[in-house]
């Protein structure tokens, strides 16, 4: 697979088998994002690889909580509302089923934080796919970066006291028939490009 094919057949995965993910594709994974462009080449993102089930239950427990104790207003963004009310009806699973969850997290006070994690993340989901793995970009730990009982459990996890999460990335087999995750070209019905 090429890079061009890599990134147009990239679909996030939302359905996981419980299939562990073979060590040696992780690592493969993980270099990706070590991998990715950083500000002034400061190369200052965590990369916390979680495959423990247990510990990804706990992660889901703590999100679920976390989120359904937030105040539901109309004017959060749709995704938000969607954590806060699948929250408080206790079926949330904010990694759905994957078996591996990748959290990276980098300097809370540096200005390329989100912009460094979010290119290693896109690494990550890149190689994933090219490992015939499914991977689907997760927000919540962000939104919820500043939850001081997550980040106590995060810090118990190796998440350093002046770092926080900006992105993170479930990552598995694909439920499907053949395992493999859809690679369905779709067309673009936005990004719109101006050439000058």
């Amino acid at each position: 697979m090429n890079t061009l094919e890599a990134i147009k057949t990239r679909r996030s995965t939302r359905k996981f088998k419980a299939q562990p993910v073979e060590i040696e594709k992780l690592k493969l994974i993980a270099e990706a994002g070590q991998f990715g462009p950083t500000g002034g080449n400061a190369q200052g993102n965590h990369f916390l690889v979680i495959s423990d089930a247990a510990v990804i239950a706990k992660l889901k427990e703590l999100v679920q909580s976390a989120f359904a104790a937030m105040e539901l207003r109309e004017d959060l963004y749709k995704s938000l509302k969607n954590s806060i009310t699948l929250s408080r009806k206790g079926n949330y699973s904010f990694c759905y089923t994957a078996p591996v969850l990748i959290v990276v997290a980098n300097k809370k006070e540096y200005g390329n934080n989100m912009a460094d994690v979010a290119c290693a993340v896109e690494n990550m989901m890149l190689a994933a796919n090219e490992l015939d793995l499914g991977s689907c970009y997760i927000n919540q730990l962000k939104w919820l970066n500043e939850d001081p009982t997550l980040l106590e459990y995060l810090r118990g996890l190796g998440l350093k006291e002046d770092e926080r999460v900006y992105a993170s990335v479930a990552i598995g087999y694909a439920d499907t028939e053949s395992g493999l995750p859809n690679r369905a070209e779709t067309p673009r019905t936005g990004n719109e490009v101006v050439f000058v």
